[in-house]
């Protein structure tokens, strides 16, 4: 019997022959990420001295204060000083604050590569899986054991094979083929297994997209999301001077997959996600004119080069809806700066918008842009729970940043191809 993508991973970081979905696995660990919300100021740091444990190797542990960047209240600037002075005591690799989102940062430093297992300190650490990764969230108390053994143990997954075909129309993105594949499978469809993205459309996408979908497998109960590594992600090492050698990795013809699903792209139309489940998906066209008092472009989902590209294409020469403000969050600062070269900001500020440092403050409702009670937002982040972004009162559409830009100029949530 074949291997499927995650098996082989897992074999290999267990230095096993080969493993099989179900089994209970020690893997040695690639890399370590903490963030600064659930990084050592959480159980780690204490644990650490009373257990009188040291790192078992600074140089896979990378730390990166971003949610609480840059600090709102006195109490988040504490921790994340913190969590800088832990970074430097234990002679970790610390990502100084404003970089943005720590996904991102984790992407273009090069910390996930194809065929690693990387562990966070976050549920959307999945996102890694866009390069092949077997990249998964994981709680304090686990991360403890981890940097002090460089070990973790899983169940290996079963894996879901999620097959997209055909070319994506004008005005859809990698945001809907997200949503689209959650509504189906469902806000736990996927717990504790493996959702493996394939087909044409998949190859056909560009890193900022692939990595949108990848992001997002948590939302479906995902221990990790997974794309074959290719060329393109080759050239995305390249552009990035990260030294990296990309090989091939795949799930074998005759693995076995526990579902697949058939999805054809070019039956797709953009896709909104409403209060207050990620899986309580429709067409935006069978949404209705709902009126929204706040469009955000950003985060570790939808703030990507390739997202600002579309949202600038849409709002150029025209201004957002005066009944509502526009908030714009680079996924990095790196990404802030191409943005800038390429006039990007410029006309998204011009129509309108506010641009925001890189952070992950107003994602999760505690800076930059929270809601008050009877607001509603639309956004092109991953999670709409019942007071994500502030108020238990308010509610948060999900959607692609092409979406988010359209409803941005007429107030409401709005189909994006007309302005396309």
């Amino acid at each position: 019997m074949g291997k499927t993508m995650s098996e082989k991973i897992l074999a290999r970081a267990a230095g096993l022959d080969e493993v099989k979905a179900g089994d209970i696995v020690w893997v040695n660990v690639d890399v370590a990420m903490m963030d600064d919300i659930l990084g050592p100021r959480v159980q780690i740091a204490e644990k650490m001295k009373q257990l009188q444990a040291s790192v078992w190797n600074p140089d896979k542990v990378v730390i990166i204060s971003d949610h609480y960047t840059p600090p709102a209240t006195i109490q988040q600037a504490d921790i994340v000083k913190f969590t800088r002075d832990w970074a430097k005591e234990y002679g970790i690799k610390y990502y100084y604050e404003f970089l943005g989102p720590c996904h991102q940062v984790m992407m273009e430093k090069g910390h996930i590569v194809p065929g690693a297992v990387v562990m966070g300190t976050d549920s959307h650490t999945c996102m890694g899986g866009a390069v092949g990764a077997f990249s998964t969230g994981v709680g304090s108390t686990e991360m403890l054991g981890i940097l002090a053994t460089g070990k973790t143990w899983l169940r290996v997954p079963e894996t879901i094979q999620a097959v997209w075909t055909g070319i994506l129309l004008n005005g859809v993105m990698a945001k809907d083929i997200s949503l689209r594949t959650i509504k189906e499978i469902g806000h736990a469809g996927a717990t504790y297994k493996a959702v493996e993205y394939v087909g044409e459309t998949i190859r056909n996408l560009s890193i900022d997209e692939r990595l949108c979908i990848t992001n997002m497998a948590v939302e479906m109960g995902a221990k990790a999301g997974l794309m074959e590594p290719d060329e393109t992600v080759q050239a995305y090492y390249d552009a990035h001077d990260i030294d990296c050698v990309v090989k091939p990795l795949s799930s074998d013809e005759d693995a076995m997959f526990c579902q697949t699903y058939l999805f054809d792209a070019e039956k797709l139309t953009p896709q909104v996600a409403c209060p207050h489940e990620v899986d309580n998906v429709s067409d935006v066209t069978d949404v209705g004119k709902q009126k929204i008092q706040q469009a955000y472009l950003g985060s570790c989902t939808g703030g990507r080069y390739h997202d600002l590209a579309v949202a600038a294409q849409i709002l150029k020469g025209k201004k957002i809806s005066r009944n509502l403000r526009m908030l714009v969050s680079p996924a990095s600062q790196h990404i802030w700066k191409q943005a800038e070269r390429d006039g990007l900001l410029a006309i998204l500020a011009e129509a309108g918008a506010t641009i925001l440092a890189p952070t992950c403050g107003a994602c999760l409702g505690v800076h930059s842009g929270i809601l008050g009670e009877g607001e509603y937002c639309i956004s092109s982040t991953n999670r709409n729970f019942l007071g994500r972004m502030g108020s238990k009162k308010s509610g948060v559409f999900l959607a692609s940043p092409a979406t988010v830009a359209a409803s941005a100029i007429t107030g409401y949530i709005t189909d994006p191809r007309v302005f396309l």
